[in-house]
């Protein structure tokens, strides 16, 4: 019992400190928000569906990489000049191209995006179907001979 107590007492700081650092960083720091809760709020919304160049994967109001800090000042720069968020966002498009959003426009070459999922889906969805029509075979039927050599068989 004293060697668990030991034991515990311990691990006890390691994993404090292990679970300190280990916390999620934020991201967006104090020093970049907006004094306008209604500026903030729009700046943050379009963060969100702009992707950080470098991480990919995660949008600028989550990343802490250097690139996206810049670009989350930029978006709070142009709405404090009074851009709109259209504006802000077609800004950092023109910047950084298609890419940079999460969400694709629904426009140009962006269209074979949009709409090659759904048809490749509806394409396979045929092929399996045809497939599955040719698989189903109508039941063969016997003809009298047969049915007579059968009932001569099983009557032995």
């Amino acid at each position: 019992m004293r060697r668990l107590r030991r034991a515990w007492a311990t691990s006890a700081p390691c994993l404090l400190v292990l679970l300190v650092l280990a916390a999620p960083v934020r991201a967006v720091q104090p020093d970049e928000m907006l004094a306008d809760p209604a500026l903030e709020a729009r700046a943050r919304a379009i963060s969100r569906d702009i992707r950080c160049p470098v991480c990919q994967g995660e949008s600028i109001d989550d990343s802490a990489a250097p690139i996206s800090r810049n670009l989350r000042l930029i978006i709070r720069e142009r709405l404090v000049a009074g851009d709109t968020d259209g504006e802000v966002v077609d800004y950092i498009v023109a910047r950084y191209g298609e890419f940079i959003l999460f969400n694709p426009r629904a426009n140009g070459s962006n269209l074979i995006l949009w709409f090659a999922g759904p048809a490749l889906f509806l394409a396979a969805l045929a092929v399996a179907v045809a497939a599955q029509r040719r698989r189903i075979m109508p039941e063969a039927r016997m003809t009298e001979a047969e049915e007579t050599r059968l009932r001569d068989i099983l009557k032995e």
